[in-house]
This record gives structure tokens, C-alpha cells and sequence, in this order.
């Protein structure tokens, strides 16, 4: 598909413009759909922030792979390619095998290296804060990142005991504004709700809960966003990596349905009832 030139009136300067790329195993390679259409669009982004699968996508598109090149990747990785299952007194599987697979991937193994600035959200084990990595290695950061609860180990990095970040940051928005972001676009994965379901084993009972902390805390990253986008992933399950196919259309479809107003609030294109400039973004949520 070709590639749609598009810039800002004179008089107006693009804004630097943050992503923020949200957590949800499987259902994280919708964002690889929402990166072809910005892509496609030429719409630049600026910065990049995610959290558990979300850093995982981000730290590859930040080291310098396209989005085409990240659609291809993903039509042949599999649960095996992150993870073996073990026994082990913290969960039970391991991601070392994560770091083999970052390894062939990443184009650049440091943060520094990077050609979008990324942060990466990961939880603090023993105080529940969110830590935020914006330098050093790429590899066990992403790892931390996506350190599962009851699944995954924990990571330990800097005498910190690290798990998944979507426990302090589901969609890590405000770091973007703290980056230096002028518009932030919040990609949310919602996971499955099956309100009165059974669960069927324990990573059922697991998911759930997180389905329900992200939306108890949407409060606390919602106002930091400019525009939500929510790609339709709600059917598929955490380890649906074989409809990698379905998963980047779902995102794709969402980002296309998201750029009218996204042109809008970069000043591109007049937009009815739409804001010139955004207002302070702790007053405004996204929805």
C-alpha cells in the first residue's frame, strides 16, 4: 500500500506524539496492526511507553524493525518461543526463552541505542510501585515487564524483585507526558469478561483478575491520554498466538477507525466539536 504524505500547515508544527502500548499477552499483536497504519499514514511518533507484551512489541518497533517486519515475526512465534513450562516455587513457567527470541529480534540491545525513545513499565514486587526503565539493557527489562503473575517468574534486576507491569501502569500514559509527549494515544487491550463464567484453571482465574483491576484503574492512566483506541481482541485467549493473522487486523481496524480524530487533534484536518489544542490532560479523559 502506498504511503500517504502528511504534514502540518505551516503555521502549525506537528506535536510530538506518544504511544502507549498497553499489556495483554496474545492479544498484544494487535498494536503491531495499529503501528502499520501509523506507518502507513506517515503519521511520526515521537515516543513509545509499554507495558508486559506492550514493551515487548515496543522495544522491537523502537529498535528499528517495521511494523511489516513485526507482522511476519509474529505469524511464526508461538507460546513455546516466550516460555517453558517448569516447576517452580514462583510460578510455572519460565521466560527465559523470551531473551533468545529479543536476542534474534531487536535490532539494538540498549536503550540508548534506540530510535525512538521507549520507556518500560514494570511492578515492583515488594512496594507495588510502578518502575519505569528508560536505559540499559533491553532484554531482562522486557523480560520484567512481562513477568506474569503465577505464570511467569519474577525478574530481578538492581536488588529490585520485578513483575508485570500492567499491575501499576495497564497502559503506561503518564510516562509518556513525562517524556516530553504533546498528544498521547493510549492503545487498551481489554481482556476477556465473562461475567458468571467458570473459570476453566488457574491462568482463567489470573486473567480475570487483571480484566478487573484494568478497569478499576482506568482512573488513573485514562486522563493522561488524548485518544483511546480499543482493537476488538476480547474473543481471544491469552495464548491465541496462532491468530497472529486476526490480531493484527483487529488492531488495524481499530487505528483506521481512530484516525479521523486523530488528525484532528494534530491540527491536520478541521474536526466539528474537536478542540484546537488539547487542555491540560489531567482534566480530560480519553473517553
Amino acid at each position: 500500500m502506498a504511503r500517504r504524505q502528511i504534514a502540518a500547515p505551516d503555521s502549525v508544527p506537528l506535536p510530538k506524539i506518544g504511544i502507549a502500548l498497553g499489556g495483554g499477552f496474545a492479544r498484544g499483536i494487535a498494536h503491531i496492526g495499529v503501528l502499520k497504519v501509523l506507518e502507513e499514514e506517515n503519521i511520526p511518533i515521537s515516543f513509545v511507553a509499554g507495558t508486559s507484551v506492550g514493551a515487548l512489541i515496543g522495544a522491537i518497533y523502537c529498535s528499528g524493525a517495521s511494523a511489516a517486519e513485526m507482522e511476519e515475526i509474529a505469524c511464526r512465534v508461538r507460546f513455546r518461543d516466550f516460555a517453558r513450562w517448569t516447576i517452580s516455587r514462583y510460578g510455572f513457567a519460565s521466560n527465559r526463552r523470551m531473551a533468545g527470541l529479543l536476542n534474534s529480534v531487536l535490532k539494538v540491545k540498549t536503550f540508548e541505542e534506540l530510535r525512538i525513545p521507549l520507556a518500560v513499565a514494570a511492578t515492583d514486587f515488594a512496594s507495588g510501585n510502578g518502575v519505569i526503565f528508560r536505559s540499559g539493557d533491553l532484554v531482562e527489562t522486557v523480560r520484567a515487564s512481562c513477568a506474569y503473575p503465577g505464570m511467569f517468574e519474577p525478574i530481578r534486576i538492581d536488588n529490585k524483585v520485578l513483575v508485570d507491569g500492567m499491575l501499576a501502569h495497564p497502559v503506561p500514559t503518564k510516562p509518556l507526558r513525562e517524556m516530553g509527549a504533546e498528544r498521547v494515544l493510549a492503545i487498551h487491550l481489554k481482556g476477556r469478561w465473562d461475567v458468571g463464567g467458570v473459570p476453566r484453571h488457574l491462568f482463567d482465574v489470573i486473567g480475570q483478575c487483571f480484566a478487573i483491576a484494568q478497569e478499576n484503574s482506568a482512573a488513573l492512566w485514562r486522563p493522561w491520554a488524548d485518544l483511546l483506541i480499543e482493537p476488538e481482541v476480547k474473543a481471544f485467549k491469552y495464548d491465541d498466538f496462532e491468530h497472529s493473522c486476526e490480531l493484527v487486523h483487529a488492531g488495524e481496524a481499530a487505528m483506521r477507525a481512530g484516525l479521523a480524530d486523530l488528525r484532528a487533534w494534530l491540527n491536520l484536518l478541521p474536526a466539528a466539536g474537536l478542540p484546537a489544542a488539547i487542555p491540560n490532560p489531567a482534566a480530560v479523559p480519553a473517553d
